[in-house]
């Protein structure tokens, strides 16, 4: 990992409209050289064997086809690669919908560190990569900390806005197939409390194809578990 991250070349800034205008002709004139060295700018956990495959017969649509062979994660060209120099930095500064309750903020480091300690989480309620997860959280940190730890292991994540009815966000999980559904007890919105967990529970009667629910602890009003689906999230990551 070091020694790859010691060959990353940074993009070159652009400061002008004749920069901008430079770039530009250049992506014109010779696409693959100038992607390549946006690409090499990149963690990859495999460097690509081909550039760019372009087919087109004329008579269908052209077939477009870019770093053949290329494997990397998002996450890690989040973290990995930046982490030494961003390990302080703030990464996230929350502040609550309610005017008493107190904001927050989280480091990369700290971040790196709950992507990668929810990540575990999910593998062991058995998400594996090309498994759909639901996210129908709040707006609160632990919605980003899901989002990245689905793209670390390779799963595919759903954000549901957490206004939806329960029939839209049945809708949602049986068109991506889901097979878990992250979300909180309930949300604040306004002077108003959001039971988000039973609107859950009034989709998931319709939805056969999820087995696990992780329920985040936001407004610590008594909810319903069901044995064997439904785990709390501080419960999930405890040893992770």
């Amino acid at each position: 990992m070091n020694k790859a991250k010691k060959s990353i070349r940074m993009p070159q800034t652009i400061h002008t409209w004749s920069d901008y205008h430079q770039k530009y002709q250049e992506s014109i004139e010779n696409p693959e050289r100038f992607w390549e060295e946006i690409a090499e700018t990149h963690f990859w956990r495999k460097k690509w064997d081909k550039t760019l495959e372009w087919k087109f017969d004329g008579d269908n649509a052209p077939e477009v086809k870019w770093f053949l062979g290329g494997k990397l994660n998002i996450t890690e060209n989040i973290f990995e690669r930046n982490i030494s120099e961003l390990q302080n930095q703030v990464a996230i500064y929350w502040e609550p919908n309610q005017p008493d309750e107190q904001g927050t903020s989280l480091t990369y480091g700290q971040l790196f560190m709950k992507v990668k300690q929810f990540a575990n989480a999910l593998l062991h309620q058995g998400i594996k990569k090309g498994d759909r997860v639901a996210i129908y959280l709040p707006m609160v940190p632990e919605l980003v900390i899901a989002m990245l730890a689905c793209a670390r292991i390779g799963a595919i994540h759903s954000i549901i806005f957490a206004g939806f009815s329960a029939t839209s966000l049945s809708d949602r999980i049986i068109d991506a197939s889901c097979n878990l559904v992250i979300t909180a007890d309930g949300g604040f919105r306004g002077s108003k409390t959001i039971p988000l967990k039973k609107i859950v529970d009034d989709a998931l009667s319709d939805c056969p194809t999820v087995k696990k629910t992780i329920v985040l602890k936001r407004t610590g009003e008594e909810i319903p578990m069901q044995k064997g689906r439904d785990a709390w999230w501080h419960e999930c990551i405890e040893g992770e």
